[in-house]
């Protein structure tokens, strides 16, 4: 090929890809078809769905149909936000059935393998196991990870089992909304057991644990305070913690975690009412201790069904989810608001520059989305 010829290849096709004609012949050339030049064929717009589709989808679980769904929830659109909402109001009669566990713990603890095991060890069991994996988003690009599939890839292949990677967006809201409502639809489908795995820094964790029956913390053995830094708050909503890659040379540095775990946990207030949390050993390596942790979650159901605690828990986090999703708007329509957007950097710099106390700048700013609402009711 010509350096003339290649330049005009080179700029008709993208990233620098030419496409070479084809040749006249069968397989490996032999004579025989014409074979054609590759070409990509287009890709066929999907046909939106009914909300009489979506629902009869879920519920018979068309996993297809499943996928779009939670596209749908978590879509920022208005019009798929309001299309969400119906289908949700539909699919709720057949919601609330599963048993939800959170999961967390700190980047490199085994959350991913962890969940692997467990879910596998399930879904021979004969459950139908969904996995919600709630990815950081950056709060620079927005971009996330979404790379649990790829982590848990035998589970991923289980026909019982179903992993959906889920974006925060950058707010505790965004978990509230979006992982919440994506268990729901999970739910609807007949998962009977949800896990909802965070990415164990920040304040996500929070948030899941107001979605979720039990919530496991997953620990290293012999790590200090700096790579764990979150245990000490995070430790005090855990129903359970669990000490992983308990297996080889570091056996016994997780049974002696355990020990000092189980004397710690005495002095803590229990995150669920009448209900003790314990620490365990687990390898996923080897399987040891995935068995017994999932007794004592089953356990935990047990004892606080029958107290009430459990109805109770659910109750309460309805209401809850309530009020954090009015912040979360209230919120997203203060910071979206034309005025606000107008306002903001000039009294921001003069916050940084000390010259506005930060309650005059904080009023300033409400006074002005105040008025402009007032101005939008009168039609002035």
């Amino acid at each position: 090929m010509s350096n003339g010829q290649h330049s005009a290849s080179s700029e008709a096709m993208p990233f620098g890809l030419s496409v070479v004609e084809g040749v006249t012949g069968g397989h490996d050339g032999l004579p025989g078809q014409q074979v054609h030049a590759l070409a990509a064929p287009p890709s066929p717009r999907r046909r939106l769905l009914t909300l009489d589709e979506y629902v009869a989808g879920v519920r018979g679980g068309d996993r297809s149909i499943l996928a779009r769904a939670i596209t749908l929830i978590e879509s920022n659109a208005p019009a798929h936000m309001a299309l969400a909402q119906e289908v949700l109001r539909a699919l709720l009669p057949y919601t609330g059935g599963a048993l939800r566990v959170g999961i967390t713990g700190v980047p490199g603890v085994g959350k991913s393998t962890f969940i692997e095991a467990l879910g596998m060890m399930l879904c021979e069991r004969g459950h139908r196991v969904a996995v919600l994996a709630v990815d950081p988003s950056s709060s620079i690009s927005r971009g996330s990870i979404l790379g649990d599939k790829t982590r848990m890839e035998r589970l991923s292949r289980h026909p019982n089992a179903y992993i959906r990677p889920s974006p925060t967006g950058g707010s505790l809201g965004g978990v509230a909304r979006k992982s919440r409502e994506t268990l729901l639809l999970c739910e609807a489908a007949g998962f009977d057991i949800v896990l909802v795995e965070t990415v164990g820094v920040g304040q996500s964790e929070i948030a899941v644990r107001g979605m979720v029956d039990f919530f496991l913390l997953l620990m290293l053995a012999g790590a200090g305070d700096e790579l764990q830094g979150i245990k000490k708050g995070i430790i005090e909503l855990a129903d359970a913690l669990l000490i992983t890659k308990a297996d080889g040379d570091n056996r016994a540095r997780a049974l002696a975690a355990q020990a000092e775990y189980t004397h710690a946990l005495r002095y803590l207030t229990p995150a669920t009412e009448g209900w003790r949390p314990r620490a365990y050993i687990c390898s996923a390596q080897t399987g040891e201790g995935i068995a017994e942790i999932w007794r004592e979650i089953e356990r935990f159901r047990d004892e606080t069904t029958a107290s009430g605690v459990f109805a109770a828990r659910r109750r309460d986090q309805a209401r809850d989810w309530v009020y954090t999703l009015i912040e979360d708007h209230l919120r997203t329509r203060f910071f979206g608001h034309p005025v606000v957007q107008g306002q903001l950097p000039a009294i921001e710099q003069a916050v940084v520059k000390g010259t506005l106390p930060v309650t005059t700048a904080v009023q300033t700013l409400i006074q002005a989305f105040e008025s402009a609402l007032q101005g939008e009711g009168t039609g002035s």
